[in-house]
């Protein structure tokens, strides 16, 4: 570039930048870990301090002598006159990238205090395990600090729950949607019905914070399990747990016993009339078979084997629901003695208009079965003139191989 006589040299502002800003060599930038060391699970207090100048001393090391501090700083002057030719930059390169190794390596502790955790933010909720009604009660708080998702720099999140093993449309539940914050409260409460004291030792519930968007797919922001085991009977459980990124769900379920959704059933021998009173009490959870994401559901019975092909009974059609209330009850005539050889067949249907309807879910009680459908079984023969209510799993097996 040539200069004229008596023009000032120009200076870019990159290299204005650089020399006021950079008159020395490039220093590690020190990280807030580097102040607080973690030390793996179950080291006494005394753990050896890190290496390097970027922690502070550690409290439980014993004060050196002046003689010690005077011995090691000559000694260091003499390892940095034995090195002349060696830069500055280098060495504190070679540093950063041991510190960073050292940092790699160490576990982390706790899981939920890391960087990628706490961006995410963190949910208030609380879980009560209704054992007398088979009911879990979720009530969704607030949340705090979520990520932002949308350009404006917020989020419209809800919260959507699901019971794992057998995550689906059947058992997902999820509150409203509240729009530009990333500090929502909800306090809602959602409840799964049907739940046994069987599903509380098995089952994990996973709540899910989404964004909301109206003309793309919703964005997954975080999420956290809780394995119901750790619940108490009718005991009020608060959590205010750091939101996870999501983790993978178990894929090699039997699909054979895919749940489709729950049942509560009544039975009752009448002695007086001498016949079985079966009660279609409601569902919860039912499979979404419509476009729509409803089901138009009714319940069929069978008491098998019906040499007669008398014995179906059905429900009346409950329109777009998955969670029907029916409160119906049918009559079989049978002497008390024939019990021991029959089975009860429920089956769930989905009504549908000018085509076959779709199949729900069965489920078969009597002496063939096994777990709680004999047991709820047996209890009916023991307790006469007692109805009994017990809530049974729908699977996609079709009892008896039924046709609609």
């Amino acid at each position: 570039m040539t200069q004229r006589k008596g023009e000032k040299p120009t200076i870019s502002i990159q290299e204005h930048m650089a020399i006021d800003v950079c008159p020395g060599p490039i220093q590690p930038i020190k990280q807030i870990s580097d102040y607080f060391p973690r030390y793996p699970r179950g080291l006494p207090p005394c753990a050896p301090q890190l290496v390097g100048k970027a922690g502070p001393p550690s409290s439980s090391a014993p004060p050196s002598s002046p003689a010690t501090t005077s011995s090691t700083s000559t000694s260091s002057i003499t390892a940095e006159s034995e090195r002349p030719n060696e830069d500055k930059p280098d060495r504190a390169s070679a540093g950063a990238s041991a510190s960073s190794h050292r940092r790699d390596e160490e576990p982390d502790v706790e899981g939920y205090d890391s960087d990628d955790s706490t961006t995410l933010g963190t949910l208030d909720f609380s879980l009560q395990y209704d054992q007398e009604n088979n009911a879990l009660h979720c009530t969704i708080n607030k949340a705090k600090g979520l990520k932002p998702m949308d350009h404006n720099g917020l989020s419209d999140p809800y919260v959507k729950l699901h019971l794992l093993p057998g995550a689906s449309k059947a058992n997902k539940l999820r509150t409203k949607t509240l729009h530009n914050t990333l500090n929502p409260v909800w306090s809602e409460t959602l409840t799964y019905y049907g739940i046994t004291d069987e599903d509380m030792v098995r089952k994990t519930l996973r709540i899910s914070v989404c964004d909301e968007d109206k003309f793309r797919h919703n964005e997954f922001i975080g999420e956290t399990r809780i394995p119901l085991k750790k619940l108490k009977p009718n005991q009020i459980k608060n959590f205010n747990n750091c939101l996870e990124k999501q983790l993978p769900v178990n894929k090699t379920e039997d699909k054979s016993l895919e749940e489709r959704g729950r049942i509560m059933i009544s039975l009752k021998y009448n002695t007086q009339k001498s016949c079985l009173v079966v009660g279609i009490i409601r569902c919860a959870h039912l499979a979404a078979m419509d476009a729509n994401g409803f089901s138009d559901p009714y319940v069929k019975t069978y008491l098998k084997p019906d040499e007669n092909k008398k014995s179906k009974h059905k429900t009346t059609v409950k329109k777009k629901t998955l969670n029907p209330e029916f409160n119906e009850e049918f009559c079989y005539d049978i002497k008390y003695a024939d019990l021991t050889k029959k089975t009860l067949e429920v089956t769930v249907w989905d009504y549908d208009i000018g085509k076959s309807n779709d199949f729900i879910g069965g489920v078969s009680l009597g002496i063939n079965a096994n777990g709680e459908r004999l047991k709820h079984w047996f209890d009916c023969l023991k307790n006469k003139d007692k109805k009994i209510e017990r809530w049974h799993t729908l699977t996609n097996e079709l009892p008896g191989s039924l046709n609609d």
